[in-house]
């Protein structure tokens, strides 16, 4: 391991963390006190601070792991005295449980990971109490473990109008990583947007298995775009089908940052993600002995929207998106029945809506979805 100036300690290779990692299964983490209050329970100084970061990918990949690298950096501002230590392109599997208790090893009152990481990270967290945990996009809430999440329907919602609007053929293209909620919900609200302004416009998903794996991307792009899609959407972690539709004229909406220089002439918007506040409440919660395990969405302009429009998006189908943007913003909520399954099956009746919380566990597609089962 090695420093690293005002980023904290960068924990440099997984293969010195895993071979750390043995010290932690033979004693390391914390063992449990049943009458003892949990430390993170207690004010902590600013300067004892030290906080750990699993990231799914690279912090350079342009997309996810750099939103929540951007996250990291405005805590260090906020708490210049704490120390962060973090791993980047954390594994899913047991690598990632050794990686974790790694983090308790060095010291960390608490741990984030900013991905998935189901049992990998709630085994840590049972077997080390006084550290306060947090995963992003998890479901777990126990004693010392909550979650957190982007409530990015809505800005899929506001994006898909533009989408319904714009697409000439009414092919929108969607890549997701995985057939998981979050891609559910993605694909659901981008077509339900679209099909608010345009209900004959249908969306053809391929999954690609990873996040980050841009030559996949680009080859899921060009089948989409051979098959007719002219619109190109999804949930990727950097800037590749972007890149697709820039080349074959078409048009995109990309996912967690704005990323217009990667392809003005064919960029729409973005979901743009922003963990910061989100990050630095959490930690100033810590240290004040007040943080509470619980889950925790960030809302439609506080945490996540939509990015500035590209420069070829019309100005009325701005006017159209923005129109639901506002009304999203006053408490509206657009997901209301009747919706239908790809399968034909209501799922949600007549004057009925979804919750965040329904919608965030989704694990069925919208009519007119496709290539997601």
């Amino acid at each position: 391991m090695t420093a690293s100036g005002p980023r904290g300690r960068l924990l440099t290779t997984r293969r010195a963390l895993l071979g750390m990692a043995g010290a932690a299964g033979s004693g390391l983490l914390r063992p449990a006190r049943a009458a003892a209050m949990p430390a993170w329970r207690r004010p902590l100084a600013e300067a004892d601070a030290i906080i750990g970061f699993g990231h799914t990918g690279p912090i350079t990949d342009g997309g996810w792991s750099m939103v929540h690298d951007r996250g990291v950096q405005a805590v260090r501002r906020a708490f210049p005295k704490i120390r962060t230590i973090y791993v980047e392109s954390v594994p899913y599997s047991a690598d990632a449980t050794r990686i974790f208790r790694q983090f308790v090893a060095e010291g960390a009152q608490m741990v984030f990971a900013t991905s998935e990481y189901g049992d990998f990270i709630k085994d840590v967290s049972d077997r080390a109490p006084d550290v306060a945990f947090m995963e992003c996009d998890g479901t777990n809430v126990t004693g010392n473990l909550g979650w957190y999440y982007v409530a990015h329907w809505y800005a899929s919602y506001v994006i898909g109008i533009a989408a319904g609007l714009m697409t000439r053929t009414g092919k929108i293209g969607f890549l997701g990583a995985f057939p998981i909620p979050s891609v559910y919900a993605s694909a659901n609200a981008t077509l339900l947007g679209a099909q608010s302004v345009n209900p004959s416009v249908t969306l053809q998903s391929i999954t690609i298995n990873a996040w980050f794996d841009p030559q996949a991307a680009t080859q899921a792009a060009t089948a989409l775009a051979d098959n007719g899609c002219d619109f190109l959407c999804g949930i990727m972690d950097e800037p590749a089908y972007l890149r697709v539709a820039l080349q074959r004229g078409l048009k995109a909406a990309m996912w967690n940052t704005g990323m217009l220089d990667y392809g003005p002439e064919a960029y729409v918007s973005s979901v743009a993600l922003d963990f910061n506040d989100f990050y630095i409440s959490q930690v100033s919660n810590l240290l004040a002995g007040t943080w509470q395990p619980q889950g925790r969405f960030l809302t439609l302009g506080h945490g996540v929207d939509r990015d500035a429009w590209g420069p070829t998006v019309p100005v009325e189908v701005a006017r159209q998106a923005d129109a639901m943007r506002t009304r999203m913003l006053a408490g509206y909520n657009p997901f209301r029945g009747p919706i239908h399954d790809n399968h034909g099956r209501l799922r949600v009746p007549d004057g009925m809506t979804l919750s965040d919380l329904e919608i965030y566990h989704s694990d069925w597609a919208v009519a007119g979805v496709s290539g997601l089962e």
